[in-house]
């Protein structure tokens, strides 16, 4: 799949699980300039098998770490694989209808 992401920050806002793997919570407590610890009580939850950590939400279901206009990653550089993976690895029904990379410019105006 050729796609080259445009930052529109859409799939972030997409309700759903962000799960970390082994070192990220750490990673990104580094790059937060965080303890691990503080990190994790902060940022993320137990994983409902109690099997890993997830980020959590802001209320809106939309990523805790997406800020600002135009939205911006706060952990682009240490984000999770999930993330970093997004549509390649993984992706969720319909997304291509709200992505700026995958849906042509005549679409997006039409919506807005």
């Amino acid at each position: 799949m050729d796609f080259h992401c445009l930052r529109c920050g859409n799939c972030c806002r997409h309700e759903g699980e962000v799960r970390l793997l082994d070192g990220e919570a750490e990673s990104i407590a580094q790059a937060l300039g965080m303890e691990t610890a503080d990190f994790t009580d902060r940022f993320t939850r137990l994983r409902e098998d109690r099997r890993g950590l997830l980020l959590v939400d802001h209320p809106d279901g939309s990523c805790v770490f997406l800020e600002g206009t135009p939205p911006s990653c706060r952990i682009q550089e240490a984000k999770p694989r999930q993330c970093r993976d997004f549509p390649r690895g993984w992706r969720y029904e319909d997304w291509d209808h709200i992505c700026a990379a995958a849906t042509p410019p005549a679409l997006i105006q039409k919506e807005l």
